[in-house]
């Protein structure tokens, strides 16, 4: 097993979120000792959650800019993505739920973790607690749109789950945290 021990950490950028140059000492199995740098980009964790509907067999979506995808040759730079957040001071549950509702307008009752993961591990720190949740009618209780102090502008976007698949396989819907989620609920015979 590898033995890592941090020799330095220096702040590179803390303007949106923190990114670091850090150099560490890594020790090989072998008792061989090598010197590495790495970026590390520190966010913070977050949560995401799907919204699915048995009765209609629909699932609760979200349509926003996301810069980085436009940059990297996304046209119009929107994703299709499920409802997310960094947990700021927040657990994972009480986090999905306020952003459930910020978003969405949906006020959710119970909901279920399925699984956490590293999402981009090579260069950011963030983990992602992963969660499902039923949804009805009766559960709106606003528009929904994200909150503006965040400069957020979301649309919320309602579709069968076999037509989320389908955007799967043609591209329309591109972002990691999102194609899990419904492949889970698929998987497990939720939808």
């Amino acid at each position: 097993m590898a033995e890592i021990k941090i020799t330095k950490s220096d702040i590179l950028s803390d303007n949106w979120y923190i990114l670091r140059k850090i150099t560490y000492e890594y020790k090989q199995a072998d008792g061989t000792v090598q010197i590495h740098q790495r970026e590390a980009y520190d966010r913070g964790n977050g949560a995401t959650i799907l919204l699915y509907n048995k009765e209609s067999g629909t699932v609760i979506l979200t349509k926003q800019f996301r810069l980085p995808t436009y940059i990297n040759g996304n046209k119009d730079g929107m994703m299709i993505e499920a409802c997310a957040g960094l947990l700021d001071q927040d657990n994972p549950e009480d986090c999905i739920r306020r952003e459930t509702e910020e978003e969405t307008g949906y006020k959710i009752t119970e909901i279920q973790k399925v699984f956490e993961a590293y999402m981009s591990p090579g260069s950011v720190t963030e983990i992602l607690y992963f969660f499902i949740a039923a949804y009805s009618k009766s559960m709106k209780v606003s528009n929904g749109g994200g909150v503006e102090h965040e400069q957020e502008n979301i649309e919320v976007v309602e579709i069968p789950i076999q037509q989320a698949l389908v955007m799967i396989q043609s591209g329309e819907i591109k972002d990691a945290k999102t194609i899990m989620l419904l492949q889970y609920i698929k998987l497990h015979g939720i939808l």
